[in-house]
């Protein structure tokens, strides 16, 4: 069986689609410095570590390689859902529709409680993380998380419906130090029609 390595995807979008919001500059950045680092840093791990190592039968850190491997992972991860439920202000941003829109409606009461709380939770990530929306299947609820870095506090299981990189490098060129900001244009863009088929396809799949 052929053994793969990760790749950096192409967006769904032109770099400077998502202006005003973000520049062509931050987002040229960060898709292609940023994110193909964490690239390249899960597949050293795979190339260095796994194959070659138990090629040649040598010893490596587990517990250190496994740390590194969960860290390089989850950044590739989180950025591939992060492109994605983002979109040109033309035809994303405003208020959810459908199953998303039900369940805020249900769990925050409204979407302005649902935008504030996901707001606050964004701008006082400690450091470099992510603000999430997942979605338990156990409750039925939505449940706002702080993910630290990129595989800190992850609750095992729970699906994700939609990220924002918090990290400094996601909007450092167009906000400066000022998270609040970029926060707020965050907005604008939110891709409500990838995050619905998110919700959808984790409703209908077995728990």
């Amino acid at each position: 069986m052929e053994k793969k390595l990760y790749q950096l995807p192409e967006l769904p979008y032109s770099y400077q689609d998502l202006e005003p919001f973000i520049s062509k500059e931050q987002l040229t950045i960060h898709h292609t410095k940023h994110h193909q680092a964490y690239v390249d840093g899960a597949n050293a791990i795979l190339k260095q570590k796994f194959d070659d190592a138990r090629e040649n039968d040598e010893d490596f850190d587990i517990k250190a390689t496994a740390k590194e491997l969960s860290f390089q992972v989850g950044g590739f991860v989180l950025h591939n859902l992060f492109w994605t439920n983002m979109g040109p202000a033309s035809k994303c941003g405003g208020e959810p529709e459908g199953t998303i829109a039900e369940y805020i409606k249900k769990d925050f009461g409204s979407f302005e409680r649902f935008k504030k709380e996901f707001t606050q939770a964004a701008i006082s990530v400690e450091g470099s993380g992510w603000a999430v929306l997942t979605l338990c299947r156990r409750t039925n609820r939505l449940f706002i998380m702080q993910i630290e870095k990129h595989n800190v506090n992850v609750i095992p299981n729970f699906r994700i419906m939609m990220v924002l990189d918090v990290w400094e490098h996601a909007y450092y060129l167009d906000y400066k130090n000022v998270r609040p900001d970029f926060v707020e244009a965050f907005w604008n863009i939110v891709n409500w029609e990838e995050v619905n088929q998110r919700t959808e396809t984790w409703l209908e799949s077995p728990l």
